[in-house]
């Protein structure tokens, strides 16, 4: 329960810090012609060719958790976000759910595709947009653990992570006409399944 209780309080202050930003710039910036919650993404998945949409989203939640694996296997031995997971078991898998899709998944993808992708993208379009955003992206994962796994692998890390970044960029922005469900989604089974392999010690 303790864990569980943690991990809310968490996902709280995580969506307030990361939002503080995007709310004043939507305040000041777009307040009058569009709602807050359309403008940073939270909207309907509208695709024109959903077998394609599927096929992309499907392929997408396989490729990151195998990629998930990778970069575990890099930080392995270093304290990460899904470290109070170890050892624990099926109990904290509601703690999990949390943690996976609101704590870091739903922060950073308001963030970092919700605001800063939408943002760089209507500025500088979406091939430099998106890149840009992927980059802050795989940039802030990489400073993260650079101290702990050092510079080869925090480079591993930033390539790796902003790979991720720029697919969830596209997914969201070239196929579900501008929602960050999908991303979000997407980012949280990842995520899950990270907290999951903790939960078991399967790494």
């Amino acid at each position: 329960m303790q864990l569980f209780l943690n991990e809310v309080i968490g996902t709280l202050v995580q969506l307030i810090l990361f939002l503080i930003i995007p709310i004043l710039w939507w305040g000041l910036t777009a307040r009058k012609e569009e709602n807050f919650l359309s403008w940073i993404g939270l909207k309907k998945v509208k695709t024109r060719v959903r077998k394609k949409f599927w096929y992309v989203y499907t392929v997408s939640v396989f490729c990151f958790m195998v990629l998930s694996i990778f970069i575990l296997f890099l930080v392995r031995g270093t304290e990460t976000a899904a470290s109070a997971f170890t050892a624990t078991g099926v109990s904290a898998f509601p703690a999990a759910i949390v943690y996976s899709f609101g704590h870091t998944a739903l922060a950073e993808e308001l963030l970092f595709r919700g605001f800063l992708c939408k943002r760089f993208v209507l500025k500088f379009g979406f091939v430099a947009g998106n890149f840009m955003q992927s980059t802050l992206f795989g940039v802030m994962h990489g400073v993260m653990f650079y101290s702990s796994v050092g510079l080869g692998a925090a480079i591993l890390i930033v390539l790796f992570t902003g790979a991720v970044g720029w697919c969830l960029g596209y997914i969201n922005e070239k196929c579900s006409d501008g929602s960050i469900l999908p991303g979000w989604t997407i980012h949280g089974m990842a995520n899950l399944f990270s907290a999951a392999a903790a939960m078991f010690t399967w790494l």
